[in-house]
């Protein structure tokens, strides 16, 4: 069959011939249908992912797809390595498998759980968020920002959300999606000022942040209080990517005059049984959003064989390319 593969961190997966995934017992063989490139995976294949010291070479690529069981059942499901998913076959579980609902495409149900699930830990675990609370997302453009901003509106209930970035159709969209409002990224002065004068309007009680880097620097200290009379307002700021920058300096004063509570959101970082809710609860909710059309996501389908051409080619904000073999 063929499959996307490496020789070595730091290539571009190239489809090859591989051997078929071997079966344990009570697992089926399922074809695949489609597989999306995420953002983990590009990092493990680069060699910046703290997971990437354990992959073994040749090495194949993707984490998940969506695939059809021998008895006609349309699933997402994980891979498991050193067999990768994006590929022709999939050794699968059926027993951990999860029954796509009609009406969601190959390419969303591809595209949409990675990002949608991570989205969702950010909210209720590292963010604690609570009905009516207000919102700010840092790269909701992005795949899981916008994700992370229809969740938080149509999910958790905030009564105020607001979508950040630098595409400002994109911006525009989002606002049909769920956003109460949006700030384009300009000038650190600008989001500065945009900040504050949300801050002061709708008490910002949670930041999710993709970016990192100046933006988030810019943000933090735009929650700053400069008098020893301000009032208190608890601001959670979860750190998720850092598309814009792996470091910031950050005043301690910063932290001392405003009520932020500074956490991260990465799989070292949720307990075990928030996990255990993904297959039971999480995933099959997201799906019946997808399916209700309270949750979208935006794709781009390229052919596995094109694997290569996908990998490095430059797509819309907040667009996941999806490989259908």
């Amino acid at each position: 069959m063929r499959a996307a593969v490496i020789e070595a961190t730091g290539q571009v997966p190239q489809c090859r011939e591989v051997a078929e995934p071997e079966l344990p017992d009570g697992w089926a063989m399922a074809r695949v249908r489609a597989a999306a490139i995420k953002n983990i995976e590009r990092m493990l294949v680069a060699g910046t992912h703290y997971g990437s010291g354990r992959m073994a070479f040749p090495a194949q690529v993707g984490l998940d797809a969506v695939a059809d069981l021998p008895d006609g059942r349309r699933v997402y499901a994980g891979a498991t390595p050193p067999a990768g998913a994006m590929a022709e076959y999939l050794a699968v579980d059926p027993s951990r498998a999860f029954e796509i609902p009609a009406g969601v495409t190959d390419a969303a149900a591809a595209a949409m759980p990675n990002a949608a699930v991570s989205a969702w830990l950010a909210l209720e675990y590292a963010g604690q968020i609570r009905p009516g609370q207000s919102v700010l997302v840092l790269g909701g453009t992005g795949v899981t920002g916008a994700l992370a901003v229809q969740l938080a509106k149509h999910r958790f209930g905030a009564g105020h959300v607001v979508a950040v970035g630098r595409d400002e159709a994109r911006l525009q969209r989002l606002r049909v999606l769920g956003a109460d409002a949006v700030i384009r990224l300009e000038g650190r002065q600008e989001l500065a000022a945009a900040v504050r004068a949300v801050h002061a309007e709708h008490p910002l009680d949670l930041i999710l942040d993709y970016l990192w880097g100046a933006p988030a620097e810019t943000t933090l200290r735009a929650l700053a209080n400069d008098a020893l009379t301000a009032g208190f307002h608890r601001t959670r700021f979860v750190q998720i990517g850092e598309s814009a920058g792996p470091t910031l300096e950050l005043p301690a004063a910063v932290l001392r005059s405003a009520g932020v509570e500074l956490v991260g959101q990465g799989a070292g970082s949720v307990p075990r049984e928030a996990f255990a809710r993904v297959g039971t609860e999480i995933v099959p909710v997201l799906f019946g959003m997808l399916a209700a059309g309270t949750l979208a996501i935006e794709t781009l389908t390229r052919p596995l064989r094109e694997v290569n051409i996908a990998w490095t080619e430059q797509v819309g904000s907040g667009v996941r390319s999806v490989l259908v073999p």
